[in-house]
């Protein structure tokens, strides 16, 4: 004759569904970490990889110098050096503080005139460079960006794996049973 009564027979059930509900989500929370890991991980070598096949090494003034652009810090060093060059050419203006046209100049240095006698006005090429000078160095900013979210995804992956582990192993412990 068993002693179990109906009361304990639902509380000892309730129980076992609920350590098996916590064993199904400590790993599922281990998977789901460690894709993260493995996400973070090949992120990481895609960026360094199509980094590395375009051959750029930072010239002998950025603040990496002679490095080969394919990691972090080269990527920063070598979108510095652009913008430090470009500011250099523009004597420290910006795309948006320089006029869209300058006054066309003859081989002397002498202002164009038109027929009317008014200045000619040409594209500032100048101002046009920014254009040429942002795209690259947004585009070593969004690989440095791509090794800051890769980074985020392995440091939260292995914090959620971690966690699943040790809801998992506390699951089975005699102590909780």
């Amino acid at each position: 004759m068993s002693t179990m009564t109906p009361e304990r027979t639902g509380t000892a059930t309730a129980a076992a569904t609920a350590s098996r509900s916590f064993v199904i989500a400590a790993v599922l929370a281990v998977v789901v970490g460690l894709g993260s890991v493995l996400g973070g991980l090949v992120g990481m070598v895609y960026t360094w990889q199509t980094a590395a096949k375009e051959n750029i090494t930072t010239p002998d003034d950025a603040p990496i110098a002679g490095a080969t652009v394919d990691g972090p810090l080269s990527l920063w060093s070598q979108a510095s050096i652009i913008e430090t060059h470009q500011l250099n050419r523009t004597e420290g203006l910006r795309y948006s503080e320089m006029p869209r046209t300058v006054p066309a100049v003859d081989a002397d240095g002498n202002t164009v005139l038109d027929e009317s006698g008014e200045q000619v006005m040409v594209p500032n090429a100048a101002r046009a460079s920014w254009i040429d000078a942002t795209s690259l160095i947004t585009v070593l900013n969004l690989g440095l960006m791509a090794y800051a979210l890769s980074l985020f995804a392995i440091v939260m992956g292995a914090a959620v794996a971690g966690l699943g582990w040790v809801v998992l192993r506390l699951s089975r412990s005699p102590a909780l049973a």
